[in-house]
């Protein structure tokens, strides 16, 4: 199968165009659209989000993965090999964690050109394809070169920062469960946030974190949205206070 995580929203034109390169170039290949809206243009607060939901797939899928603010300038494009997963995507940090967390990846730097590479749709033209391709069981040595992507190492193995807002106001974190315990209390939007195990357990109103079925803490409000009654958005930070 082949997984969807951008940053190009369903509204408009760009998600629909990149389906259609996908169909053109593997028919038949489920597409699973997994985000349209990770963080506009944000390589890092996507780059943890990535790593926890793309763990959720079997070996062999092949993930299409684009935040790219840097889409036309002399950043590389890559395919990296991970944990049996293929991702294909701009070299901007948006695999970090994805690199970091495996054993013994591999990366190589896109070298195939299609007839036609506009400068701002890198998506559609390149990384699509490529992907596709890769579904269908070309090999990389006809896409690719070896190549060491470029590195984030002042980036946090857990970032404590808001790193995406769902469709219900939850506020998700790139912090791991693990590297909480559920004694700690956490400082986001001039608020104290104690820990819960489910949203059944703290009155209606009340704000909460706890870890999520992809293992990330989320900040959380029972019957209600964190980011407006905490004042959160992609960004914020957060303070564990122990």
């Amino acid at each position: 199968m082949i997984v969807l995580f951008t940053d190009f929203g369903l509204a408009g034109p760009y998600t629909g165009q990149v389906n259609a390169v996908l169909q053109q170039t593997a028919p038949g290949v489920p597409v699973i659209p997994l985000f349209a809206d990770a963080p506009a243009g944000q390589p890092k607060p996507a780059a943890y989000l990535l790593a926890a939901y793309a763990a959720w797939f079997p070996a062999g899928t092949v993930l299409l993965c684009v935040v790219d603010p840097g889409v036309g300038s002399a950043r590389r494009g890559l395919i990296v090999e991970a944990a049996g997963r293929v991702y294909v995507g701009p070299d901007n940090g948006l695999f970090e964690l994805v690199l970091r967390r495996a054993a013994g990846p591999r990366c190589w730097k896109i070298s195939w050109r299609p007839p036609e590479l506009s400068a701002s749709f890198h998506g559609r033209d390149l990384f699509a394809p490529v992907a596709g391709r890769l579904a269908q069981g070309d090999k990389l040595a006809a896409l690719a070169s070896r190549g060491a992507p470029r590195g984030y190492a002042d980036w946090p193995d857990d970032l404590a920062e808001i790193v995406y807002i769902d469709h219900y106001g939850n506020a998700l974190t790139g912090l791991r469960g693990g590297s909480l315990p559920p004694s700690a209390t956490l400082a986001a939007g001039g608020h104290s946030i104690a820990h819960a195990k489910t949203f059944s357990s703290v009155p209606r109103g009340g704000p909460f974190w706890y870890v999520n079925s992809n293992g990330l803490v989320e900040i959380a409000v029972n019957a209600g949205r964190a980011n407006d009654a905490l004042g959160l958005a992609v960004g914020s930070e957060i303070t564990i206070l122990g």
